[in-house]
């Protein structure tokens, strides 16, 4: 089965701020991220990328405003609970993995929520990322785009409603990356995952997003269809990003 996107809000954040201490590193007037599809996040370091995916983990509380997840509202007063963070998972620039093996990495999360035997979930995420054959590897001995492949494997056996992905190609060679979108892809069109992807990398969010979103300052510039972020941006911010030049 293929699922898209729909109209359905997944995220809805309105007027949403973070500052730390009298630094305001992140300020969005509205942004709605809709269930099954792919937004790319692009823009130039420090520019409040990862904080929002922190904010969309409920790692963080916003300082003001609101953020809606499934069409209820959380904040600093009133946090997700634990099983609506379940459905939210993330992987990051330089994952962190166990010094154990590969399989007890990838099952770690899934042990966490009391499935003890999970070998077989493990093993079928081994599968999707291209590594069923380090199954029993030490996962102090993988590379780093194998490393990678892991965190992806490990995040994506929970079947999450939400997957956050902050840099997860950075430094990877071209095979390891082309295998890291193929899997986000197939996760988002055969379960319907909402992607979140953070990349530094314009052609990685031209070839996965279905919408992206230029940051800059804490600031949304533009969030506009693929094609015409890349094509015909509104904002002249955007096209002068698009086309490399230095706009900060």
């Amino acid at each position: 089965m293929t699922y898209s996107a729909t109209q359905e809000p997944c995220f809805v954040l309105d007027g949403v701020t973070k500052s730390y201490g009298e630094r305001r590193v992140l300020d969005l007037t509205q942004l709605t991220i809709f269930s099954g599809e792919r937004l790319a996040l692009v823009g130039p370091s420090g520019s409040g990328k990862s904080t929002l995916l922190r904010l969309l983990n409920f790692l963080e509380s916003q300082t003001t405003g609101a953020i809606r997840f499934q069409g209820q509202a959380y904040d600093a007063q009133h946090k997700a609970p634990l099983e609506v963070r379940r459905k939210i998972t993330m992987v990051s620039q330089r994952p962190v993995l166990l010094n154990s093996s590969v399989t007890d990495n990838v099952r770690f999360g899934l042990r966490l929520r009391g499935e003890r035997d999970a070998r077989d979930q493990a093993l079928a995420a081994l599968e999707q990322v291209g590594l069923p054959g380090l199954a029993r590897q030490p996962a102090r001995t993988l590379s780093g785009g194998e490393a990678q492949r892991v965190a992806l494997a490990r995040a994506m056996v929970l079947q999450p409603d939400v997957l956050l992905l902050d840099e997860p190609t950075a430094n990877l060679d071209p095979y390891n990356v082309g295998v890291i979108e193929k899997t986000v892809r197939t996760l988002n069109e055969q379960q319907g995952t909402t992607i979140v992807l953070v990349t530094h990398n314009v052609f990685q969010a031209h070839r996965l997003a279905d919408r992206v979103g230029l940051m800059m300052d804490g600031r949304l510039v533009e969030v506009a269809e693929v094609e015409q972020f890349f094509e015909t941006p509104t904002d002249p911010r955007t096209g002068a990003f698009v086309r490399g030049e230095m706009i900060y």
